[in-house]
């Protein structure tokens, strides 16, 4: 199973919309090429990526990761979820510096 964190950080990644190696994303996003391939592939079989290769390209490992209609909707449900949580982990992160003075 694809971590939400994961699944967040490639889809934010593929909205950018550059065309890129697995390898060149997998360095960008820290993850290792196996990690990466497996995200990816798990994306595609939720419908929530597109991939392309480039067929005029000279390098064939060219590919192109495009966000679905629903790709789009999951990372922006993801966003929020992620700024809700780091919303809450500042406000106790507040509330505990308050208390300590």
């Amino acid at each position: 199973m694809v971590k939400k964190q994961d699944q967040f950080e490639v889809l934010r990644k593929i909205n950018k919309g550059e065309k890129s190696t697995q390898r060149s994303l997998s360095n960008q996003l820290g993850f290792s090429l196996g990690k990466l391939n497996y995200c990816l592939k798990k994306l595609k079989e939720h419908g929530l990526i597109k991939v392309k290769r480039f067929s005029n390209s000279e390098n064939k490992l060219n590919y192109m990761y495009v966000l679905t209609p629903s790709g789009m909707r999951e990372r922006t449900r993801l966003t929020v979820n992620y700024m809700k949580q780091k919303m809450e982990e500042y406000d106790a992160l507040k509330k505990e510096l308050n208390k300590k003075n």
